[in-house]
C-alpha cells in the first residue's frame, strides 16, 4: 500500500471511530486508494482475522489482528504491517504507518465507485464533511453569528449558554453567545453540553484520554478514560482497560465497568454486551 503525509487526519481525528469497532471494519469491501486508476486491490477483513487481499479477482490470503491501543496488524504473505489509529468511518480507512507521519487510505467500496477515486477527492469529502473550523477573526463578533461556520458538522446553536470552537491550533474551547472566549483553547476535542456537563478530551503519546467538564471548565470526571459518550439520563457511558460501565455526574461509578460493549442510557435502557450475549439493562445495571 502505498501512502501519503495527511496533514488533515489530526484535524477531524475526534469525529472518528475507534479502531476496535469490529462490526464497522470486518466484511466491508476496502479499497486501497492509490490503486484505483490501475489495478484494484480490495481488503476484507474477515471476523475469523482472516485477511482476504483482492487483485483484479486474484485472493490472497493474510491476517489480521486488532492489538488494543488503536493498533492494527496485517500480515500478507511476504510482509507485515503495523498501523496505528488514523481516522475511521463507515466511508474512509485512514491507517497511520507506525513510527511515521505518513497514512494508508482506503475506501470503502460503496462509495469507491462516486467521488472518491483520488486522494484529492478523499480529502476534500473529508474536510467538507468534518473539518469546521470557526475562523478567529469572527469570536469577536458578537453580532454576526450568522457569519459562523457550522461546528461538529452542524450550525452553531445560538439557544445554548455555551457553543465548541476550534482555533487555528486544532484547540478546542467554548464560546457564549456574545462571542466570547469562556473556557480555553486547551482541549484536541470538545462536544456540546448535556444535562450541564461537556465530553471532552486531550491526546498524549497518540492516545485519547476523555473526561468531562462544567461550564466554568472545572474537571467534574478526569480525563482519563479510553472512551467516552456525553451524558443521558443522568449517566454517562465510559470505557476502561477495555471494559463499559456508567458514572454518574459526580464521577462515581453507578454501573461497573464490566460491559465488552454498550450504548448510552435512552428511554430507562441501554443495550450492553458481556460474554458475547447482548442484552438490556435498567438505570441500575439489572438485566430487563
Amino acid at each position: 500500500m502505498k501512502t501519503y503525509l495527511a496533514d488533515i487526519i489530526p484535524k477531524i481525528k475526534r469525529y472518528s471511530e475507534k479502531l476496535d469497532n469490529l462490526t464497522l471494519l470486518t466484511n466491508q469491501h476496502w479499497v486501497v486508494l492509490d490503486e484505483l486508476r490501475n489495478s484494484k486491490f480490495v481488503y476484507i477483513f474477515r471476523s475469523n482475522y482472516e485477511l482476504l487481499i483482492s487483485q483484479n479477482g486474484k485472493v490472497e490470503k493474510g491476517k489480521w489482528e486488532y492489538l488494543g491501543n488503536n493498533s492494527l496488524l496485517i500480515e500478507r504473505t511476504d510482509e507485515s504491517y503495523l498501523f496505528r489509529h488514523g481516522f475511521f468511518d463507515s466511508n474512509i480507512l485512514a491507517l497511520k504507518v507506525d513510527g511515521k507521519d505518513e497514512f494508508a487510505f482506503l475506501v470503502n467500496e460503496n462509495n469507491y465507485g462516486g467521488d472518491l477515486n483520488s486522494i484529492e477527492k478523499v480529502l476534500d469529502f473529508l474536510e467538507k464533511k468534518y473539518l469546521k473550523i470557526i475562523p478567529q477573526n469572527q469570536i469577536e463578533l458578537p453580532n454576526n453569528f450568522d457569519k459562523f461556520q457550522e461546528v461538529e458538522g452542524k450550525p452553531l446553536n445560538l439557544e445554548k449558554d455555551l457553543n465548541p470552537v476550534e482555533n487555528a491550533e486544532w484547540k478546542y474551547g467554548y464560546m457564549d453567545r456574545q462571542g466570547n472566549l469562556i473556557i480555553n483553547f486547551k482541549y484536541d476535542g470538545a462536544y456540546d453540553f448535556f444535562e450541564d456537563l461537556a465530553l471532552v478530551y486531550v491526546t498524549r503519546n497518540i492516545n485519547d484520554y476523555y473526561g468531562f467538564i462544567d461550564k466554568k471548565g472545572n474537571e467534574v470526571i478526569p480525563l482519563k478514560y479510553e472512551y467516552a459518550k456525553s451524558f443521558s439520563e443522568g449517566l454517562c457511558l465510559v470505557r476502561l482497560n477495555r471494559k463499559f460501565g456508567y458514572l454518574n455526574k459526580k464521577g462515581e461509578t453507578i454501573i461497573p465497568l464490566r460491559f465488552d460493549d454498550a450504548d448510552p442510557f435512552e428511554f430507562g435502557k441501554a443495550r450492553v454486551k458481556q460474554n458475547g450475549r447482548r442484552f438490556y439493562i435498567d438505570s441500575n445495571g439489572n438485566e430487563l
